[in-house]
């Protein structure tokens, strides 16, 4: 799995990094595992100090998301503090999925 462009920051987000980690979630209007990946992402950023999420719309940022070879909606990014992508999966993840990912970024 390639990604062409390795860090994101709050420019390409739209919004500032986590102290520690960033979730980055790529989501569409009318998909349904969308919402519930809000949800479990929302819930694991208020658990773990200094993870923040943030949300993009896929319809509303077209380039961002071909220049991520973003396919499907949800799309989850893991940033290390730097911003840099250290995991990637497509689909609504599982809490305790997410938990160990950012054990890369942290």
């Amino acid at each position: 799995m390639l990604v062409r462009r390795t860090r994101l920051g709050p420019d390409e987000l739209g919004g500032r990094l986590g102290e520690r980690a960033t979730l980055v979630q790529f989501s569409s209007a009318f998909c349904a595992p969308c919402r519930a990946t809000r949800r479990i992402l929302g819930e694991v950023a208020c658990m773990v100090p200094g993870v923040a999420h943030v949300e993009i719309d896929a319809e509303a940022r077209l380039e961002l998301v071909r220049d991520l070879e973003i396919l499907k909606t949800p799309t989850v990014l893991v940033l290390d503090a730097g911003g840099r992508v250290v995991r990637r999966a497509v689909g609504q993840p599982r809490k305790a999925d997410v938990i160990a990912a950012l054990g890369e970024a942290v």
